[in-house]
């Protein structure tokens, strides 16, 4: 049954010169190709950058803070119960506060954190991004340790000493003013991220004395092992009547990621219509090969050819059309993908340039989402075999006595 059309149909999908392809279908194929590497190389890049962006923000940014108005006594059972919740990776107490960095006539607002030096390397990614000094130089005195950034914008370097005043005031017989104190830098990171230039860390016994806190703290640090539910497992944390609250990352910088999300669909309906104007491309092949064929499709329905075996000629050509213009597409785009940095260092060389000098990485991330791919490929075959199935419909309605009279 399927011997004739498919022998017909590869018969009409090569070129009438003895090529591969016939012009029509080396559109089609073409367009179906192109549109289905795109998607892939596009969405994989900005899959990479979403999870590159979640690993440097999210690394350092607390997964989830428990806390209360109170400041929070005897912290340590505190963090020996809530780590008793498998959830829970990590638990570290944690002072955040806001201040101004002043460095001689220049000044900045930052966000500073008290941390537990030791701890941190178990809940950060920030001891691996450190440019100059090291994490431990916390421990010493007065010190600090600044993003790249703010650095930069201040003028300072590992040695300098700023001044960061805070909004506690301090009291005095010559009156009430803000707490500032004079901080050493000893030691400077970068994420290439907002974080860099506005983040500041402190040890947490400096912050206990910025806050007017002796053996306490203001929060707790966890890190969870699903970021997605972060905020359920920091409630589910949290032991019973203590009167603690708890907070995620989704507060701070969910809108962040959400923004993402909505970028990646967009972007990726966009290009889903270059797929649509390649399946009308197979569409107007098809079209033109039945409107062409006429004459043979009058001759074989005159020797007893059914309706079926009709449409499945101009079916399989489609089919064709679309299986290797998806095949064609798969390829190429996993091969630019996985081939992109490469790409870019050569058009850098050519350019004599950096492309990337204003991004938070200077290089292309990609993540293949092999889930994501098969979507893709699914959904445009989906189009591209209604595509081809419609206009092969037609070859029904026409009539062998009207074609051959013409003749």
């Amino acid at each position: 049954m399927f011997k004739l059309p498919l022998k017909l149909a590869f018969k009409y999908f090569k070129s009438n010169k003895g090529g591969i392809f016939s012009f029509t279908s080396f559109l089609a194929v073409s367009g179906l190709s192109i549109g289905i590497a795109s998607l892939i190389i596009v969405m994989s890049v900005m899959n990479g950058f979403e999870k590159e962006l979640q690993n440097r923000i999210l690394g350092v940014v607390p997964h989830a803070v428990i806390f209360s108005e109170e400041p929070i006594k005897d912290y340590q059972t505190l963090i020996s119960k809530i780590k008793t919740n498998d959830q829970v990776i990590e638990a570290v107490p944690f002072i955040s506060f806001q201040a101004l960095a002043t460095y001689q006539t220049l000044s900045k607002g930052i966000s500073i954190n008290g941390i537990d030096v030791e701890g941190e390397k178990r809940v950060s990614i920030l001891p691996d991004y450190m440019i100059y000094g090291s994490l431990d130089n916390l421990n010493k005195d007065n010190s600090i340790i600044i993003g790249s950034w703010l650095a930069s914008y201040l003028g300072i370097f590992v040695g300098d000493k700023i001044n960061i005043t805070t909004s506690d005031i301090k009291s005095s017989i010559i009156g009430s003013y803000p707490k500032s104190v004079s901080l050493e830098v000893v030691g400077i990171f970068e994420l290439r991220a907002e974080i860099d230039q506005s983040l500041a860390l402190i040890s947490h016994d400096l912050a206990q004395k910025f806050k007017s806190l002796k053996d306490e703290t203001l929060s707790i640090r966890i890190k969870t092992s699903n970021l997605f539910i972060a905020d359920k497992i920091a409630f589910d944390a949290i032991p019973e009547d203590t009167g603690l609250v708890s907070s995620s990352w989704k507060e701070t910088h969910g809108t962040l990621f959400e923004a993402i999300q909505f970028e990646k669909l967009l972007i990726g309906l966009m290009l889903f219509l270059i797929v649509g104007v390649a399946s009308i491309l197979v569409l107007s092949t098809i079209v033109m090969t039945v409107k062409s064929k006429e004459r043979e499709v009058g001759i074989l329905k005159t020797i007893g050819a059914n309706n079926n075996q009709l449409v499945m000629i101009f079916f399989f050509q489609g089919l064709m059309v679309s299986m290797i213009g998806l095949i064609f597409g798969l390829v190429i785009g996993l091969l630019i993908t996985f081939n992109l940095n490469n790409f870019i260092t050569f058009l850098e060389s050519l350019l004599q340039r950096n492309l990337l000098e204003a991004y938070f990485i200077n290089y292309f991330p990609y993540y293949v989402n092999y889930g994501q791919i098969l979507l893709i490929c699914s959904l445009s075959f989906i189009f591209s075999v209604i595509s081809s199935l419609l206009p092969a419909l037609r070859v029904i309605k026409l009539n062998p006595i009207e074609i051959l009279r013409h003749e």
